[in-house]
């Protein structure tokens, strides 16, 4: 008897790429920015003159992390229609782009945990997460920092900021040495802000309950994974004091594109 349930689209596949060094988040609906996202993914509103994510996307190939890899969702076309598979820009090397269509497969986003997850397969061992919609543009992204990532027995290792005026509450707290702590709202010593930048080992996934390449489409977040594994003294991180913003509303945008 045949079923009436449609089978789940399969797991990216390697197929003949090599894996890429790098994910670049561009899923999400940008729900704070209408109605500039209501004809417009978030990550490609322009920003003094190009799309938001290619912010990121031109700062890991100066670093030399020419294989990226883009999730998308809400108006998810828009980005392959721009960017292709291969993109290059003046004085930079050529990128080479592979995509997870979360909402073509789907019909929505998986949060940034089912996300990675989903793209897990077409992911190197140690590899890079930015957010195509964060604006960090004197961010340096080396090779020496992936060597000494993946020396360490470190599975995550997070970029944080000073707390912004819209989280002065922050996120995490950092010790002397380098490791990331799990405080509770309102506990002394929370003094940063997750960037969004940092580096992974697959292994951190290892442990989030659902299979690499997230064939079901399981929505997941990323925050109580990463307080799982601060707990545990699995995560590291360093402040970046460089210019960075969450470009979380229109006002932020504007005052990006005045200054």
């Amino acid at each position: 008897m045949s079923s009436s349930f449609a089978s789940p689209p399969p797991a990216p596949s390697l197929s003949a790429k090599p894996p890429a060094q790098a994910m670049v988040l561009a899923a999400g609906r940008g729900e704070r920015m209408r109605p500039l996202t209501d004809a417009t993914p978030k990550p490609m509103l322009p920003l003094r003159g190009q799309p938001l994510m290619q912010w990121p996307m031109q700062g890991l190939a100066r670093g030399g992390f020419t294989r990226q890899l883009v999730n998308t969702a809400w108006l998810g076309e828009q980005i392959p229609a721009y960017f292709g598979d291969r993109v290059t820009w003046p004085g930079l090397p050529e990128v080479q782009i592979s995509y997870s269509h979360e909402g073509q497969d789907f019909g929505q986003a998986l949060e940034t945990a089912g996300g990675i997850v989903r793209a897990l397969p077409l992911l190197d061992e140690v590899f890079w997460v930015v957010a195509g919609d964060v604006f960090a543009p004197d961010f340096v992204f080396t090779a020496q920092a992936v060597q000494r990532f993946a020396a360490s027995p470190a599975l995550a290792h997070l970029w944080l900021v000073p707390n912004p005026t819209h989280n002065p509450g922050g996120d995490f707290g950092l010790s002397a040495t380098g490791q990331v702590f799990n405080l509770p709202k309102g506990a002394a010593g929370r003094d940063h802000t997750f960037s969004t930048i940092a580096l992974y080992k697959r292994a951190f996934f290892d442990d989030c309950g659902l299979p690499a390449g997230n064939p079901q489409g399981v929505a997941l977040a990323l925050a109580p994974l990463l307080r799982e594994a601060m707990d545990r003294g699995q995560v590291t991180g360093e402040v970046y004091a460089g210019d960075w913003t969450d470009v979380g509303t229109p006002e932020r945008l504007a005052q990006l594109n005045q200054s």
